[in-house]
């Protein structure tokens, strides 16, 4: 006799950085409740067998490349399962962690966030590759824009490094809701506000502000470098992630064109983070 499980994993792997975004999109779409990343991995588990099918769908709809899984799982309560592999991040003198594994560390040196759909838990290493170049340049008083914000991880550690004001500009509506959670749960809404609109639009609006922070597609921040530029102070730096190490020699050719300099540089797996400063 055969057992058929309820429970379908669908594993998706984009074909590249730039369609993560549309993949997620796609597979929330067609039914997924939520997602988790596994490393390039975006994951999500669906109680009818059935609806693998629509999420393959949806996904070859924006991204014919993107490499996908499927395999039935033991039924269990994936409610409360999915926490199992969600972990807390030593990231310097940082941590990043849940809610439920925050208990007893240090609320000074903590980025408590909610896994949700919006981007930022810790878990990617372009997360954690701007939370380790932050802790050297973000100075007590500073004005900080973190540009595509997400969950609010890296614009609340910001808070927690000293910033005194910190704008979170994020244009998803769906992780608005969660941004601004996370901003109250780690008591920093006095230093943290969280904007919904575009990063191109509002940051002139915050300037002037000594740090940038952008974890965002490579194509995104060439074309935020320009007002990126225009709204720091003049000892203002910034530090971008969500280049692939491929693009590093690019992205360097780039900086030096428009007046840049490299001042710090993390790199892990195949993501490559930058802290830059204009040529004075």
């Amino acid at each position: 006799m055969t057992v058929v499980s309820p429970w379908t994993r669908v594993a998706v792997r984009p074909s590249h950085v730039d369609a993560r975004d549309a993949v997620a999109a796609a597979m929330f779409g067609a039914g997924a409740q939520g997602l988790q990343e596994e490393g390039e991995l975006l994951v999500t588990h669906l109680e009818a067998a059935d609806g693998a099918v629509e999420v393959e769908r949806a996904v070859r709809a924006v991204d014919k490349g993107a490499v996908i899984e499927t395999r039935a799982v033991p039924a269990v309560d994936w409610s409360v399962a999915w926490r199992e592999s969600i972990h807390a991040h030593e990231v310097g003198s940082l941590t990043v962690a849940p809610p439920w594994l925050a208990e007893g560390m240090d609320p000074a040196r903590t980025v408590i966030v909610e896994p949700a759909m919006a981007f930022g838990t810790g878990d990617h290493p372009t997360t954690r590759g701007v939370l380790r170049l932050m802790q050297s340049v973000i100075h007590a008083g500073d004005a900080v824009a973190d540009l595509g914000a997400g969950s609010a991880v890296l614009a609340i550690a910001a808070a927690k490094l000293g910033a005194t004001r910190v704008a979170a500009v994020e244009m998803d509506a769906d992780a608005i809701s969660n941004a601004e959670e996370n901003v109250a749960r780690n008591d920093v809404a006095d230093r943290v506000k969280v904007i919904e609109g575009d990063a191109a639009l509002f940051l002139p609006l915050l300037a002037p502000v000594r740090v940038v922070l952008a974890n965002i597609i490579s194509s995104v921040l060439l074309e935020l470098l320009p007002a990126i530029g225009r709204s720091l102070t003049s000892d203002g730096v910034a530090i971008l992630s969500g280049i692939l190490d491929e693009e590093r020699e690019k992205m360097l050719t780039r900086f030096a064109a428009g007046g840049w300099r490299v001042i710090r540089e993390d790199a892990e797996g195949q993501w490559w983070s930058v802290a830059i400063e204009r040529v004075r």
